[in-house]
């Protein structure tokens, strides 16, 4: 079985779904304390890791293993989404900076961009400069910023990495930790090939002698297999033909992405609910705000404490008080995240909190419109004063948008079909589905984009059983509308 290691908000109800046919290894105190058992300090052939919004995860490491775990995860509900990173952690590119920031520059790898911070190298970058890059943190096709590069190349790991062009062995930890790994490599049977230095990762310290030796063996594999594809490639950027770049010279490892909709954020709650008192709505109220980790764990205390159950599936979660302790509020500024199928996703603007009833879970969102143009599907004109009303309701399938002029007038409303809304602190957040309902303002109904969603199918973006939830839900809203 292949080795997974876990860590973040989801990690006990994933470690209890992968428990069987993976084993966990490193395993944080609580979880070890949470399961009562005795995990491995091994290497993990694969790491899932939440991402830093707390919206889903990410799966890096061995090719085979990364697919195997995320062929898992991807069936935990009917709106978790999965996307294969084209940057994949620990790639290496020769690439053209395309634009330089204030702190670094913007380099084109092709299908999307990464950012190496000018620290992360020992030379003047300009645009045009071509680089030769490694992926250091990959970064989730929905997030707002770009991979972090480097000009380091390095073979990553959870008990040890190698950093070619060191020859040296460092260590994380204190004096006396650093100091003892330092002697414990002399002990290892493995071989780091020359030229690579060694530092070993703080979860060395839980690894005995074996697991050190053979977390070494799968670093000095990868670091071998980055030798022989740059073996094949120019020594330098500079040399390569420039209608060559971008060019991916190495990808030892894979990253594959998880994003988790509010069904299947329930979904994951039952998977906790198996192990330990879970509160109906955990990951959706933890995902919403740091500060609501705190909440959580007080209310489950709580709860264990006084001897209730562990929750039951059927139980509802308690939207109204969530949306009351975290927000949105009347009168806040509230923006709308519009995920693709794809991965990407936009900020349709921020409007006004008109009008807001927590314990219901709805939103009444006012957004002033800019520019000039049109309204899409509906035809009618956009114009500089027009008002866009949203209303959201926390996990409806739909939401309904009015445009009215500046004189009142109606210019058509727009209903879109999405995964079920969730309302956050300081964002609406939802993955489109392509297919949509306009009203015109003369009456007439109108279902579009069905050939979006046929397509998104058969690239696989959207699944099956989503894609008839999304026809289902439109044809509802049609009928509704007429």
């Amino acid at each position: 079985m292949s080795n997974v290691r876990i860590r973040g908000i989801y990690t006990t109800a994933l470690t209890e779904r992968l428990r069987e046919a993976f084993d966990v290894v490193q395993a944080s105190p609580p979880i070890r304390r949470r399961f009562d058992a005795t995990f491995s300090g091994e290497e993990y052939d694969a790491s899932v890791e939440t991402t830093d919004d707390r919206q889903g995860v990410g799966i890096v490491g061995d090719p085979e293993a990364v697919e195997a775990v995320t062929d898992d995860l991807a069936d935990l509900g009917i709106d978790t989404f999965r996307w294969s990173d084209p940057t994949p952690r620990g790639a290496v590119f020769d690439a053209v900076v395309t634009d330089t920031l204030g702190g670094g520059a913007v380099v084109d790898l092709g299908d999307r961009e990464g950012y190496l911070s000018f620290g992360a190298t020992d030379r003047r970058i300009d645009e045009g400069d071509r680089v030769r890059v490694q992926v250091r943190d990959p970064v989730a096709p929905w997030a707002d910023r770009r991979p972090d590069l480097d000009t380091e190349i390095q073979a990553f790991g959870g008990v040890v990495s190698l950093s070619k062009g060191v020859d040296k062995v460092v260590a994380r930890g204190d004096d006396a930790t650093r100091t003892e790994l330092a002697r414990t490599t002399e002990m290892l049977s493995t071989e780091v090939p020359d030229d690579w230095g060694i530092r070993w990762e703080y979860a060395a310290e839980d690894a005995g002698l074996t697991a050190m030796d053979d977390a070494l063996g799968k670093a000095v594999s990868r670091a071998e297999a980055i030798d022989a594809a740059l073996a094949d490639a120019p020594d330098s950027p500079e040399d390569a033909d420039r209608g060559d770049l971008p060019r991916r010279l190495a990808a030892p490892e894979a990253t594959e992405w998880l994003w988790f909709g509010r069904e299947s954020r329930f979904a994951v709650d039952a998977e906790r609910r198996a192990v330990t008192t879970t509160m109906p709505g955990h990951h959706r109220v933890k995902a919403a705000h740091d500060s609501a980790s705190t909440a959580v764990d007080f209310v489950e205390d709580l709860w264990a404490d006084v001897g209730a159950a562990s929750g039951d599936a059927d139980d509802e979660f308690p939207v109204g008080a969530t949306l009351r302790q975290f927000g949105p509020a009347e009168g806040d500024r509230l923006e709308i995240r519009h995920g693709k199928p794809d991965g990407r996703c936009f900020s349709l603007g921020r409007g006004e909190v008109t009008e807001f009833e927590p314990a219901e879970g709805k939103a009444t969102v006012r957004r002033e419109m800019s520019g000039r143009g049109t309204y899409d599907a509906l035809g009618t004109p956009r114009e500089a004063g027009d008002v866009a009303v949203t209303k959201f309701r926390e996990g409806r399938w739909w939401y309904p948008t009015v445009y009215r002029g500046e004189d009142g007038e109606k210019k058509g409303t727009y209903v879109n079909v999405c995964t079920p809304v969730e309302l956050f602190p300081d964002a609406a957040r939802y993955v489109d589905l392509h297919v949509d309902v306009v009203k015109s303002p003369e009456g007439a109904v109108e279902r579009v984009d069905d050939d979006e969603l046929d397509a998104a199918v058969e690239v696989g973006h959207v699944s099956a059983e989503l894609a008839e939830k999304a026809r289902s839900v439109a044809s509802s809203v049609e009928r509704a509308l007429q």
